[in-house]
């Protein structure tokens, strides 16, 4: 069974920053690609960011272009978000997620199991 636990969340002043980790059990965790989606109150999940096995390809939502970095420590089964100048509109519950074989993807169905997300608030 693949648990992901997501840390790293918490209350953050605009235009600051936080680092999100995932972690993941499993010993096969750097075959596969991971991802990174949130979701709004009242909105749908949405894509942020995706990186293959060996972080070698990286996805990125167009709000978060240039912001938010995706990374991968294989050694440490872990997955991390790093997020700069945040906004009011970056407020959500962030949910890491394992994908597949393949590369990464930007689609929910491309990914099987999914974290319990970590809180992010954004005061202005």
């Amino acid at each position: 069974q693949v648990q992901l636990v997501e840390s790293g969340g918490g209350l953050v002043q605009a235009g600051g920053s936080l680092r999100l980790s995932c972690a993941a059990s499993g010993r096969t965790f750097s075959i596969y690609a991971m991802g990174w989606f949130r979701q709004a109150p009242g909105k749908e999940r949405e894509f942020v960011a995706a990186i293959n096995w060996n972080g070698g390809r990286t996805l990125y939502a167009d709000s978060v272009k240039g912001r938010f970095t995706v990374s991968r420590d294989n050694a440490k089964n872990t997955v991390y978000l790093q997020m700069n100048s945040l906004n009011s509109e970056d407020a959500a519950v962030y949910y890491c997620a394992r994908g597949g074989l393949g590369g990464p993807t930007t689609t929910i169905s491309g990914y099987e199991y999914w974290g319990q997300g970590t809180q992010v608030t954004v005061s202005s």
